[in-house]
C-alpha cells in the first residue's frame, strides 16, 4: 500500500507544471472574464458592477453587433468551418492512398499554409487581392477585358468577407488534417482486406464503412479544432484591410468586436461579456460535435 501511494504522489508531482499553467493561465482568466462582464471596467478605475447591463446592452442596443458582427461570424464559420473539415478529411484520405515520400512531401505542402499564414498575407495574399493595377487578379480582369478600373478587394464591403473565406480555406489544414491522416494510417490493412472479401467493392465504401467508423477520435479532435480555429479567427480581415474596425464592418467577426471594445475603446467589461457569448458558442457546437461522434 505504501508503495502505490508513494507512485500515485509522484504522479501529482509530474502533473502539477500543467496544472499550475493550466489554472494561471485558463481557469484564472475565464473567472476575470465572468465576473468582468458584470461590470463597467475601463482598465484604469475600479470595476462598477452593472449586473447584466453588458448582455442586454449587447441584444438589444448594439446595432452593430447584431445586424453586422453576428451574421458576419456565423456566415464566416459555417462556410469554412464545415467545407474547411471536409478538405481536411478527403486531403488526408487521399494521400493515404499513396507511398510514404510522395504523401509525406505533400502533407508538409499542404500543412504548411497554417504555420505561415501570418507572412503569406503580406507576401501573397495582399498582392493578389492588391486594389491597383499591380494586384494580380485586377492585372488578369483588366488584360481580358472584363473590367477597365481596378477594383478595391481588400476595402470593398462587397469583397472582403469572400476573400477571407479563401485565404480562411486555403490555410485551414492545420492539426485536424494531421490527425485525420494518421488515423487513417493506423487503420488494420487486415481490416480492409477482410472488407472486400465480404462485398466491399470500392474505395468509396471502404471509406463510409470502415475509414470513418474506426477513427472517429481524430474525426472529433478534427472537429473541435475546426469550430474552435474557425469562432477565434479576426486577424484575417484586419491583416487584409489593414483597419479595425474593417471598411463598413464588412470584415468584423466576434474576435474583432472584443478587440474593438477591450483594447481600443477600453470598456473591458463589455468585451469580457462578448467573450464570454463566444465561449457559449464555442462549447455549445464542440457539444454537438461530440455527440455525432460519440459511440
Amino acid at each position: 500500500m505504501k508503495k502505490k501511494r508513494l507512485k500515485i504522489n509522484i504522479a501529482y508531482y509530474f502533473l502539477l507544471p500543467y496544472l499550475l499553467l493550466f489554472v494561471v493561465f485558463i481557469v484564472v482568466p475565464i473567472i476575470a472574464a465572468i465576473a468582468l462582464s458584470f461590470t463597467n471596467y475601463d482598465a484604469v478605475q475600479t470595476p462598477d458592477f452593472v449586473g447584466f447591463l453588458n448582455y442586454i446592452n449587447l441584444l438589444t442596443q448594439d446595432d452593430v453587433f447584431m445586424q453586422k458582427v453576428l451574421p458576419n461570424t456565423c456566415i464566416f464559420a459555417l462556410v469554412v468551418g464545415p467545407i474547411g473539415y471536409m478538405m481536411s478529411f478527403l486531403l488526408a484520405w487521399m494521400l493515404a492512398q499513396i507511398s510514404k515520400v510522395p504523401r509525406t512531401i505533400l502533407a508538409l505542402l499542404i500543412y504548411s499554409p497554417s504555420l505561415t499564414s501570418g507572412v503569406a498575407m503580406a507576401v501573397v495574399w495582399k498582392i493578389i487581392f492588391a486594389g491597383d493595377q499591380m494586384g494580380y487578379i485586377n492585372y488578369l480582369l483588366i488584360e481580358m477585358g472584363v473590367i477597365n478600373d481596378p477594383i478595391l478587394f481588400v476595402t470593398d464591403a462587397k469583397y472582403l468577407l469572400i476573400i477571407m473565406i479563401i485565404v480562411s480555406l486555403w490555410s485551414s489544414m492545420g492539426v485536424g488534417f494531421l490527425a485525420i491522416l494518421a488515423g487513417i494510417l493506423n487503420i488494420d490493412t487486415q481490416v480492409y482486406e477482410a472488407a472486400s472479401i465480404d462485398g466491399l467493392r470500392n474505395r468509396f465504401q471502404e471509406m463510409f464503412y470502415i475509414t470513418i467508423p474506426m477513427m472517429k477520435p481524430q474525426m472529433l479532435f478534427a472537429a473541435v479544432m475546426a469550430v474552435v480555429n474557425t469562432f477565434s479567427v479576426g486577424a484575417i480581415g484586419i491583416q487584409l484591410s489593414g483597419s479595425n474596425p474593417t471598411p463598413n464592418y464588412a470584415g468584423q467577426l466576434m474576435v474583432n468586436h472584443i478587440e474593438d471594445y477591450g483594447f481600443i475603446r477600453y470598456e473591458m467589461g463589455y468585451a469580457s461579456a462578448v467573450s464570454l457569448v463566444l465561449l457559449v458558442i464555442i462549447y455549445s457546437i464542440s457539444k454537438f460535435a461530440r455527440k455525432i461522434f460519440k459511440d
